[in-house]
């Protein structure tokens, strides 16, 4: 079955792929003119990495869907090597502090955890699924054991702690969605307490992080100018916005304002009803991506809709979240609107695939 062009998932992508391309181009002008000495420099980059995400949504979406369910868990296997690699001096490419990224040719870099996460609600499907029968569950305990828990050490090595949460909340959400039972769920819950400790609370920069998201006024100038920053430029936009290209955070008063940090941007240009209209549709995905999975008759399908859905929702909660000062700062894109190719590459594979089970369920039930 081809991929029908008014599908609402593939015209709700269409429409984010389009808002991302203005504002990365509105975010990232000043900037690129100022460090590159090129004003197009992240915005003819963003252009190439879309057109990329139009072809892997409309290839994707005509795969087997018998391969994809067969081969898919391998994809956390392969990011793990990837994401191995990082942690070796002169294969992996340090900023901020991280080592995330893999240099590729032409200063393009690749971040390999993006695709773990991916990688991620294949495995939980597949895990779930005791009616899938691939070469996974032909593996030894301490095999399966190695596979499921090595990627994390190596998010954490790395440091990339957001991508090491967003994994930790998938897998209660499904867990809590598979009918766990509430005492397990809240045994799984107070085991979290000592990984926040040790994780967060223990490791001094991360412990900052929390102090200036609970009183970013306090220090303004230091641990708390991103947040304060931000909270200026949406400040800035009011109701109806300064217009597109006259927001004033971006001449570097904002860091990140054009990756982590773009959507107070957007808000200072577009006002509260820009920035309510972008939400909206965020929302509207995540809606239909669990109108879907509640769809799905078969679990692997229920598991892997819902946790492609969740791995699109968290990523765009915490990002919005950290923005508007509402949780601690992490270093997290939001789909689309940020400036990232493997962001938008690995969003792109998530709607794909949620299209390619969107046709499957449409083949079996014409009503959804």
């Amino acid at each position: 079955m081809a991929l029908k062009v008014n599908s609402p998932l593939f015209k709700a992508y269409l429409a984010l792929v389009l808002i991302g391309l203005i504002q990365v181009y509105s975010s990232s002008y000043m900037y690129a003119s100022e460090v590159k000495g090129w004003g197009y420099y992240f915005i003819t980059r963003q252009f190439l990495f879309a057109l990329l995400g139009v072809g892997i949504v409309l290839g994707v979406s005509q795969l087997p869907y018998t391969w994809v369910q067969r081969h898919g868990w391998k994809i956390w296997l392969i990011a793990a090597v990837g994401v191995g690699l990082t942690l070796i001096s002169g294969i992996g490419s340090k900023a901020g502090g991280a080592s995330r990224w893999l240099q590729l040719p032409f200063s393009f870099r690749l971040e390999p955890s993006e695709f773990l996460k991916l990688g991620f609600t294949f495995l939980l499907a597949t895990l779930f699924s005791k009616n899938t029968v691939i070469e996974f569950f032909k593996m030894n305990f301490y095999l399966k054991a190695l596979l499921l828990i090595f990627p994390f050490t190596l998010l954490l090595k790395q440091p990339d702690f957001g991508s090491f949460a967003i994994c930790l909340f998938i897998l209660a959400t499904v867990l809590f969605a598979q009918g766990l039972k509430l005492r397990w769920f809240f045994s799984f819950a107070m085991s979290v307490i000592p990984v926040f400790y040790f994780l967060v609370w223990n490791v001094g920069y991360r412990k900052e992080r929390i102090l200036a998201f609970i009183d970013p006024w306090k220090d303004p100038q230091g641990r708390g100018f991103q947040v304060v920053q931000s909270i200026l430029t949406f400040s800035n936009g009011g109701f109806l916005g300064k217009g597109l290209g006259q927001g004033q955070g971006k001449l570097f008063f904002l860091p990140e304002s054009h990756t982590d940090f773009t959507l107070a941007v957007f808000g200072e240009e577009n006002g509260f009803i820009g920035v309510v209209v972008l939400l909206l549709i965020y929302a509207w995905v995540s809606y239909y991506g669990v109108k879907l999975s509640l769809a799905m008759t078969e679990v692997f399908d229920r598991v892997l809709a819902l946790s492609l859905t969740l791995l699109f929702s968290f990523s765009v909660l915490i990002n919005s979240g950290v923005v508007m000062g509402l949780l601690p700062t992490k270093g997290l894109t939001l789909p689309f609107l940020s400036y990232g190719g493997s962001s938008v590459i690995m969003m792109s594979l998530v709607f794909g695939l949620l299209i390619l089970l969107e046709k499957k369920l449409q083949s079996q039930d014409n009503s959804f």
